[in-house]
């Protein structure tokens, strides 16, 4: 019995420590061309971490927040950024938990993010400030304009959650979800499986773009390396997105803001439509457009079509 139990102690130790070695392979083939590096960035030390951000340009400042998706950064808006500046104070960030900025092992919330912006926003920019937002940061920045109207000018948002996934709180299934990404070794290797290669271009070729012929290596590539930077302690964040922590109710928000805002769609991405419909139905003051031949990113995809409804907005 003695022996039965050594040989699987053994065996056990041998499989964590192989898992552990495959981890760290993982890391290093997605993160060794520093692609996200730049000499320009800046950091902010937030009482959570720091929270790594660039400042361009000249004139009433804008703030740009990525989407909350597995490989998320500033790396999303590199392609509206530089045509900004012009008229513009850009600034662009990435979120705690997300490329380079800090990726402590907490638990991640939508109230998290709302104090992280309006910290920023008050420590770092000290201006009323126009903010453009993707995705699953949406909800957090309607939350924080609420609360700190001052702080906030124009409000652009790029494919908004949908209302009815921001109302899906935490359920056992999730939770344990979360419990397992955090597992040392196991959970680091399960969110690894999860974010490969492949799986980052099935995303763009069936979530994040319409046309495949656009997808360029290299976004993929900055992807990846976003998913792998402060190694195990990338999957974090993830583990909390999956476990849908960062999801909270802000339709009593939503009815309350009165800024100005332009909700700006994929035209062939799926339900989009609905979703910014129920968006001008709490709030009728919200205007919708739509970017034709493009889904999750058209940022990426069709920079040009966005930068023109930013100017008319921004700039107005």
């Amino acid at each position: 019995m003695n022996k039965k139990i050594i040989t699987i102690g053994i065996l056990s130790a041998s499989a964590i420590s192989t898992i552990h070695l495959i981890n760290r392979m993982h890391h290093f083939l997605y993160t060794s061309g520093k692609l996200l590096s730049c000499s320009e960035n800046q950091y902010y030390k937030w009482r959570f971490g720091k929270i790594k951000y660039d400042k361009k340009g000249k004139g009433n400042p804008v703030l740009f927040i990525h989407d909350l998706t597995s490989g998320s950064s500033s790396y999303e808006f590199h392609r509206l950024v530089n045509n900004l500046t012009n008229r513009n104070e850009i600034y662009t960030i990435d979120l705690l938990g997300y490329g380079l900025s800090e990726k402590p092992s907490i638990t991640y919330t939508n109230t998290l993010y709302e104090e992280l912006i309006t910290d920023f926003i008050k420590n770092i920019i000290g201006r009323k400030t126009s903010v453009i937002a993707t995705g699953n940061s949406v909800p957090f920045v309607i939350s924080a304009c609420h609360h700190n109207p001052e702080l906030f000018d124009k409000l652009i948002f790029i494919n908004p959650q949908s209302l009815y996934s921001q109302n899906q709180i935490p359920s056992n299934q999730t939770k344990l979800f979360k419990f397992i990404f955090e597992l040392p070794v196991i959970g680091t290797f399960i969110y690894n499986i999860l974010n490969t290669k492949h799986t980052f271009e099935k995303t763009f070729e069936n979530e994040y773009f319409y046309h495949k012929n656009e997808i360029k290596e290299k976004y993929i590539l900055n992807y990846m390396e976003a998913s792998q930077l402060s190694g195990y302690f990338s999957k974090y964040s993830f583990a909390s997105f999956t476990g849908k922590y960062m999801n909270t109710n802000i339709i009593h928000s939503l009815k309350e803001i009165n800024n100005s805002i332009l909700m700006i769609g994929g035209a062939n991405k799926k339900e989009i439509k609905t979703t910014l419909e129920n968006y001008v139905y709490y709030n009728s003051s919200i205007e919708t457009v739509y970017i034709s031949e493009t889904r999750h990113l058209p940022q990426l995809e069709a920079p040009d079509k966005v930068l023109e409804q930013i100017r008319i907005l921004i700039n107005e």
